[in-house]
Order: C-alpha cells, then sequence, then structure tokens
C-alpha cells in the first residue's frame, strides 16, 4: 500500500517539526537525522509506522516513533496522532524550576 510510506522530509513537515519542507529537507541532507539508528542523508527515503527517529530539534534531541504517515499538515492535534514521543521527560533541576 503505498499510504504506509512517506518520505523522510514530507513527514517530518507534516508532524510540524520543522516549518517548511525545504527546512526538514536540509536537516536530513545535513546529516541530522538517524532512522532506526542509522543516519541518513537523503530526504527521499521513507518511513513508515514503527520506524523510530532521531534528531536535533533546537537545544533538545528527539526521539520519536513513526504511528502513521498522515496524509496532509494538519492542525498541531491531528500532528501529535502521527507519532509517539520516546525521549525521557525533562526532569527539574534541585531547585525545582
Amino acid at each position: 500500500m503505498a499510504e504506509d510510506r512517506i518520505r523522510i522530509d514530507k513527514w517530518l513537515w507534516q508532524a510540524r517539526f520543522c516549518k517548511t519542507r525545504s527546512l526538514s529537507a536540509e536537516l536530513v541532507s545535513a546529516g541530522k537525522l538517524r532512522l532506526n539508528g542509522a543516519r541518513m542523508a537523503k530526504p527521499g527515503h521513507v518511513v513508515g509506522p514503527g520506524d523510530v527517529l532521531t534528531f536535533p530539534q533546537g537545544a533538545a534531541i528527539r526521539v520519536v516513533r513513526v504511528l502513521a504517515c498522515g496524509m496532509r499538515r494538519g492542525p498541531a492535534p491531528e500532528a501529535r496522532a502521527l507519532y509517539e514521543d520516546l525521549a525521557p521527560a525533562p526532569q527539574a533541576d534541585a531547585n525545582g524550576a
């Protein structure tokens, strides 16, 4: 089925990790994304449900499991349904801040 796989750059854009598809393609092309632990450099590589992506976003490292490919770049609640966040929750420092 064609709908169960999608280009990495398009998925990152649809899941709202990147503001534009060009930025998501640059992220992958720069070798900053890992797919199931392997470094990717081609934005055209496809991903599907069950794949794990690791990439930087701001000062944080994101680790997400692809749950669905999606059909469009929709609102944030729709985008959150495309992935499961696997990164541990940030811990408060000793001062409670």
